[in-house]
């Protein structure tokens, strides 16, 4: 395997580290851009202390880290207020909010271990979350629980001592489990329950059947849709907010299963006035036992090339 090769085959997993760190797609592949490029500068420096890959890990660390230091953590609608109840009453997009952004993951080379090896740690709740940590200490959580760096190791590369880095270390986990839910919380129902939860929820939507939704939906189901600010937490406001914005008829909408931050998400095209479906919006759903727990609807049709999904469709098909 040639130098070129060797740092390809990282690539998936750079971009994942990135985008913990930064809470963006496009600012983590941007990062990793970035990563190899210094390490194509610096290779002649390089000693082998370590293996590539951690060289590689340190580079994109650091890259994030100056990135960190002129932009503002990336948000999700609930961390800015209350959520809204009357779905007349939304407003425009918020565009001047940096907001986080799902991760594909197609970009962890299909490799079906690394999806599950990585899921707690992509999970919307929990990326979000790592949003509210102090970029350093962003980085000591992810570079010990993530990819498992020894304490000491950490320390060296953060020019730092063990003991600050147990110190954040420990911070940093008692503000995530304030902010994150814990595993038992968002256990998802086995197969084949869960196929059967998600096949009913694409049919409901495709059909506008709100019914069909109401027994899909948990009682404290919450909506998000960046980039627009308000959001809807309940059962109750959320089928309002559906019952006025999704329009009802049949073939206006199609939806295409895929998968974001190790959860299943769904594509949903819309059909426009020249009969084409076009891109609307990526839907991320946190499934639990008692059904669909949260939507995060990104409405960034620019999201779906990463998907591998075109921008707009023919047809159903």
């Amino acid at each position: 395997m040639n130098l070129e090769e060797e740092f390809a085959q990282y690539r998936g997993e750079l971009v994942a580290h990135c985008y913990r760190m930064l809470g963006s797609l496009h600012d983590a592949e941007d990062a990793v851009q970035e990563t190899y490029l210094r390490a194509w500068r610096g290779f002649a420096d390089f000693e082998g202390r370590s293996s590539i890959k951690t060289w590689l890990y340190r580079i994109a660390t650091r890259v994030c880290l100056n990135a960190l230091q002129h932009s503002s953590r990336r948000m999700v609608p609930s961390a800015l207020g209350a959520p809204g109840t009357d779905p007349d009453d939304i407003g425009g997009a918020a565009l001047e909010v940096s907001w986080l952004e799902p991760f594909p993951d197609r970009m962890l080379n299909a490799d079906p271990a690394a999806v599950v090896g990585n899921r707690q740690s992509l999970r919307l709740a929990m990326v979000a979350a790592l949003q509210h940590l102090p970029p350093r200490q962003r980085a000591v959580l992810v570079l010990r629980e993530v990819l498992a760096w020894p304490a000491g190791e950490v320390a060296e590369f953060l020019e730092t001592s063990t003991a600050a880095v147990n110190s954040s270390l420990q911070r940093a986990r008692a503000e995530i489990a304030r902010l994150a839910p814990a595993e038992d919380e968002f256990s998802e129902p086995e197969e084949p329950v869960r196929r059967a939860l998600l096949d009913q929820y694409a049919k409901a939507f495709a059909e506008a059947d709100l019914a069909a939704l109401e027994g899909l939906l948990t009682q404290d189901t919450r909506w998000e849709m960046p980039p627009i600010p308000t959001w809807f937490n309940g059962r109750a406001d959320v089928l309002r907010l559906l019952e006025a914005k999704v329009v009802k008829g049949e073939g206006r909408r199609i939806l295409v299963e895929t998968s974001a931050n190790g959860q299943p998400a769904f594509a949903w095209y819309v059909r426009g006035r020249d009969d084409a479906f076009h891109a609307h919006s990526l839907s991320v759903l946190t499934l639990t036992k008692a059904g669909v727990s949260s939507v995060f609807s990104f409405h960034r049709p620019d999201l779906f090339p990463s998907f591998g999904l075109p921008v707009s469709r023919l047809s159903t098909s």
